[in-house]
């Protein structure tokens, strides 16, 4: 891998409100929302990160950063004397005026101290908030090989999804030949008539091209976006290409996963990508031990599943249920438990997501639910079994009529 010849620093970007998540972004930032029972949904990225080898990652923050700063400093510690191997959270510095950041090349432009400091050959810019397996090495390689001043994953996507993202158009070498961001009618790939070619948002530029760019980009009266002004710009007298992210391969990784990327950007989404992990033969294999994710850890005790006290059993089936939780006589169905929730004799949980802390009462029916952390839901409690009266009560997700209890205190 050539990697091991280059200076590479990562610059992450976990700013973002996450407004269409709401209201789990109501107290946290879209990368800090739990995702799959024990993980933060930053965790993927950062995991791709250090599993690739690369260890130097600046992690961008800004909007309600608290919970995603206080879990990087939990799991994403190194204890390592090396100077080059860290992960280190910037929050929003106002160091070039009085303004947050007002797109994504601003964000970096706002930080080029840091990159000046570090002096990398390249830097990657990925985002915090979609889940995924990527061994970055090989777009790493691939953008050495064809000598790119900035390189794009993508991924092909079915035309009736591809208005939601930006749409690329390249040559037979992959070159870029055109930009399309979020189009009511996406252009379809050239070889396939049924599917556009998406940006993943993640981007490779060698070091002096990336800050000669963003100097001049400044200047201007633009979006300061990577997506919608700074490639759009460049991409006709610069030399950029697409990584083809289907042809990525991961240790471990079944065939069934080669292409699997979500953005959960949405309730609808994010649950879907939830009740993924539920199946043994899940598309999205957290077991494959070559490319662990990877996350804090609180030396919780082994999850348990025992008889009430009336000798009543319970079943658990096709659910992910994380440490220190507890289930007793109740049963649990096609859903996924965070860490130390307590589900109570007879109660009933399917198709739902339950969050760290959560206590479902005796007897409670919770069904196409997300639970936030810490709630406590009253014995007898039905949540998900009669349309009018939730809506009346709780949180509904207008596009997919999932009910979404916020966190407590």
């Amino acid at each position: 891998m050539a990697i091991k010849n280059m200076r590479v620093l990562a610059m992450v970007m976990a700013g973002g409100k996450g407004t269409r998540l709401f209201p789990l972004t109501q107290e946290r930032a879209k990368p800090a929302v739990p995702f799959g029972g024990k993980y933060r949904i930053v965790d993927f990225v950062l995991s791709n990160l250090v599993n690739s080898g690369i260890y130097s990652t600046y992690v961008l923050t800004q909007f309600k950063a608290q919970s995603l700063m206080e879990h990087l400093k939990d799991g994403w510690r190194f204890g390592s004397m090396l100077r080059d191997q860290f992960v280190t959270i910037v929050p929003a510095q106002m160091r070039t005026g009085e303004e947050w950041y007002r797109g994504t090349a601003d964000a970096i432009y706002q930080n080029v101290n840091l990159i000046k400091r570090f002096a990398p050959d390249m830097v990657l810019i990925f985002g915090a908030d979609h889940v995924y397996r990527m061994d970055i090495r090989q777009m790493i390689d691939f953008h050495i090989k064809n000598k790119a001043d900035v390189t794009v994953s993508a991924l092909p996507v079915p035309l009736e999804e591809a208005g939601q993202f930006g749409i690329i158009q390249t040559d037979k070498k992959g070159r870029i030949e055109g930009f399309q961001e979020k189009p009511k009618k996406p252009i379809p790939m050239p070889n396939d008539p049924t599917k556009a070619l998406i940006s993943m948002g993640n981007y490779i530029f060698n070091t002096d091209f990336l800050i000669d760019v963003l100097e001049k980009d400044a200047k201007e009266n633009t979006e300061h976006d990577f997506g919608k002004s700074i490639l759009p710009s460049i991409y006709k007298k610069s030399r950029l290409f697409v990584y083809d992210f289907m042809t990525n391969n991961v240790p471990g990784a079944s065939e069934i996963e080669r292409g699997y990327w979500r953005d959960v950007g949405t309730i609808k989404t994010y649950w879907e990508t939830n009740m993924d992990l539920r199946r043994i033969d899940s598309t999205f294999n957290l077991y494959n031990t070559k490319w662990p994710i990877r996350t804090a850890s609180y030396g919780a005790p082994p999850a348990k599943f025992c008889y009430d006290k009336r000798g009543k059993r319970g079943s658990v089936i096709n659910s992910v249920v994380s440490e220190g939780s507890i289930v007793t006589g109740a049963n649990v169905q096609d859903s996924v438990l965070g860490r130390n929730v307590h589900i109570n004799s007879g109660a009933s949980i399917i198709n739902s997501i339950i969050m760290d802390g959560v206590e479902i009462g005796e007897g409670c029916r919770i069904n196409m639910a997300i639970i936030d952390k810490n709630v406590k839901i009253p014995p007898g409690t039905e949540i998900g079994y009669n349309y009018e009266e939730d809506k009346k009560k709780y949180f509904m997700d207008k596009e997919s009529s999932i009910i979404v209890i916020p966190k407590a205190d």
